[in-house]
């Protein structure tokens, strides 16, 4: 090694939401180091554990580089072979094509994991690949996260992606509600340096207020955290809504209707009737309240809030909050981004849509075109027309990360076939029988097409791929324009009996010259690249990839701005606070008696460290080492009246399963509350490879889930306040 042959580059981190700017030291084919790219306008600096473990994911020795084809059942005894990349798309394409023929349409299933928000390639072809396949059976990770963000942004704003963010930056009060952003960056909220921000905020005099049943790292920081029972915030939201109606601290703009019909809504939720439901003090809301409807301020709900019974009503609230005291578009309020790709005003994202069709088995409503992910099991189980025969997930792991995980495990294994384009084989991609890799994060090019719809500022940058892809390797998008266009032949070759299905690649060649083949090579034919720079010019913004190329950082593009009404794609260019959707469910909360316990029952919530990725980068050394993570937090005063001790095993059952793991007594967690992290299990699956397997128990949380349970609105998983018994285990291990 040696300076002459170092080079110093600049790419984005597509980690996490954040997109941080990072600044690589290369020499050859190694990393050097990665650090923080100080010039970065919208990550100044900033930089977490994960971005270093980039070089650790492109050097894996487990990450898979080539097709593999399953051998046996899953499990311990199954072994993979690898197989050539035309012999794989041939398979799966025909598998695909025969499934639907005999099936019918909706026999193959799509599911998508968060990573494809992720990478250019998936979001330019990979929804191509979906489209082509032509299923309602496809599902996200959407219903696991921020489904009634969504719904509510679509109903309110016009669209499901118009997501208005806590102008953080000029901000005086910050209120944020199940949201961690210490651990997680910012999550719809694209706030990189979230510290560094929360320092600044601190010098001008603003405060911060966070409302979560743990005392997590970010209300650790905060000016004032109050705990909250889970699942109740809703209570506490349209107390606070209750509180500015019935007071006069109001003062929504000109365009906003619907204020008297809201009021009448929350009138039942009075801030006593929520301190008896959440145990957050009736005075504190009050004060909350009023707090919000003096100078600028924001609130802002995010996991904690959404994955809850009452996530839809939760995200409503919050976006009425700040409607109401006039914050939303208002420099230190809630505000929209101006981006340099701008989908949503160019109507390249759809605008969202409800109920459309609905699951099959369950009768449960579509929204914008995915179903909710936890009727995925049980379409595929239940024998019938329209029974899911096939499945292609595409970067995601629903076993570890969607409700009744085992269960859905065991409805995989009874597929016919399934493809996983996944370089892990994984606690879901073990059931596949091929395995399509992509290349890794260090050999993709990278605009952040979805981010800088949701940053705290407008920016735009570009990030050419580290290194070269290696030449018997293939980009996400590559895959799925290999995919769609032997599908797209086989059912020519089908329909005119041109060909035969066994012959995927010869049925391409043979119809490359019709119609419908070259428009679908046309819409493949462009790279991420060349749609990005054409994109960057077609919306005049005077950029184009290389002008950012050679800009490293990317440019600044300013401040949010004020937008509305023009802004809005609702019709009349007004917001509604009229949803009937969402009064309805309202009054039927009123009406409702209020949430009990049995004695003996706790309530689980997730959490998040900085050091996680959801499900996976378990395989970096630098990641897992030090002390387990993976333990349940639980309150000094429940531990004693259970006799357990700090370290102890215990058992944690729920209505759908039970786990066995360590505790961990701490008084971060308010009482009546356990707390275990998400995105573990991996012992528990045999056959995962795993170099650091030891140090992760087979504890999955979502095994205590349970997919009947959901909000009655959006259909999104509930995942927060599990009702759990915690038991002593002796002689037990995790």
């Amino acid at each position: 090694m040696s300076d002459a042959t170092k080079q110093t580059r600049y790419i984005t981190c597509v980690l996490c939401e954040a997109s941080c700017g990072l600044e690589v030291v290369t020499d050859g084919p190694a990393v050097v180091s990665i650090r923080g790219h100080e010039a970065d306008p919208l990550s100044r600096g900033h930089i977490c554990p994960k971005a270093i473990a980039l070089q650790d994911i492109h050097t894996d020795p487990d990450r898979l580089r080539t097709p593999v084809h399953r051998v046996g059942e899953p499990g311990a005894d199954a072994t993979w072979e690898p197989i050539g990349w035309d012999e794989a798309f041939d398979l799966v394409a025909e598998k695909i094509v025969a499934t639907q023929k005999a099936h019918g349409p909706d026999a193959v299933a799509v599911y998508q994991g968060n990573p494809n928000v992720h990478s250019l390639g998936a979001l330019t072809h990979g929804v191509s690949l979906v489209r082509t396949i032509k299923s309602r059976n496809t599902f996200s990770a959407t219903s696991v996260d921020q489904l009634p963000h969504q719904l509510i942004a679509m109903l309110l704003y016009g669209h499901q992606f118009l997501l208005p963010v806590p102008d953080i930056d000029r901000t005086d009060l910050l209120v944020l509600v199940g949201n961690n952003p210490m651990a997680s960056n910012g999550s719809i909220m694209t706030v990189p340096d979230f510290a560094g921000r929360l320092r600044e905020l601190k010098a001008r005099g603003g405060r911060l207020v966070v409302i979560d049943p743990r005392r997590t790292e970010t209300a650790k920081v905060a000016d004032a955290h109050h705990f909250v029972r889970p699942g109740t915030d809703a209570y506490v939201l349209l107390a606070i809504l209750q509180v500015l109606t019935s007071e006069g601290l109001t003062a929504p703009a000109q365009y906003v209707d619907g204020l008297a019909e809201l009021s009448a809504a929350v009138a039942a939720f009075t801030p006593e009737r929520a301190e008896a439901v959440s145990g957050m003090p009736a005075n504190t809301i009050r004060d909350l309240a009023r707090d919000l409807a003096r100078g600028t301020a924001a609130i802002h709900g995010r996991m904690g809030v959404s994955t809850q019974a009452h996530g839809a009503i939760c995200q409503f609230a919050c976006q009425a909050i700040n409607i109401v005291t006039g914050n939303l578009d208002r420099p230190g309020g809630t505000m929209f981004t101006t981006p340099a790709i701008d989908l949503i005003g160019k109507k390249m994202l759809g605008k969202g849509h409800l109920g459309a069709w609905a699951s099959r088995v369950r009768g449960l409503p579509e929204f914008g075109g995915e179903l909710p992910v936890s009727v995925l099991a049980e379409e595929i189980t239940t024998d019938g027309a329209g029974q899911i025969k096939t499945l292609v997930c595409i970067a995601g792991n629903p076993v570890s990360s969607t409700p009744a995980g085992d269960a859905l495990g065991a409805a995989l294994a009874r597929l016919d076939f399934m493809v996983a384009i996944d370089f892990y084989i994984g606690e879901t991609s073990r059931y596949a029988d091929v395995i399509l890799p992509p290349t890794g994060p260090l050999e993709r090019d990278h605009y952040d097409l979805v981010f800088h719809l949701l940053a705290v500022r407008n920016t735009a940058r570009w990030s050419s791929a580290l290194f070269d892809k290696p030449d018997d390797a293939r980009h996400d998008w590559e895959i799925a324009k290999e995919l769609a266009l032997r599908i797209i032949a086989l059912r020519h070759a089908e329909d005119t009996g041109d060909g035969v299905i066994g012959a995927a690649a010869r049925a391409l060649n043979a119809v490359k010259d019709l119609p419908a083949v070259v428009e679908a090579q046309a819409r493949f034919r462009t790279s991420p690249k060349q749609q990005i720079d054409l994109a960057l010019k077609a919306f005049r913004t005077g950029l184009s990839v290389k002008s950012l190329g050679e800009t490293p950082g990317g440019v600044d593009l300013g401040p949010l701005e004020p937008r509305l009404p023009a802004r809005l794609l609702t019709d009349d260019k007004r917001i509604d606070l009229d949803q009937r959707l969402l009064l309805g469910a309202i009054a039927h909360l009123a009406a409702s008696s209020d949430p009990q316990l049995a004695p003996e029952e706790l309530l689980l919530i997730g959490r998040r460290a900085q050091r996680d990725n959801n499900s996976w980068l378990h395989n970096a050394e630098r990641l897992t080492t030090g002390r387990a993570r993976h333990r349940l937090l639980i309150h000094p005063d429940d531990a004693a009246a259970r006799d357990l001790t700090d370290g102890a095993v215990t058992k944690v059952t729920s209505a759908t399963g039970e786990i066995r793991v360590e505790c961990q007594i701490s008084d971060d967690v308010m009482p009546g509350v356990v707390c275990l992290p998400h995105g573990y299990g991996h012992a528990a699956n045999a056959g995962i490879r795993l170099r650091h397997a030891k140090t992760l128990p087979g504890a999955s949380y979502n095994d205590l889930t349970d997919p009947g349970r959901l909000d009655s609105v959006s259909g999104n998983a509930v995942l927060n306040g599990i009702p759990v018994r915690v038991f002593t285990d002796p002689g037990a291990t995790p």
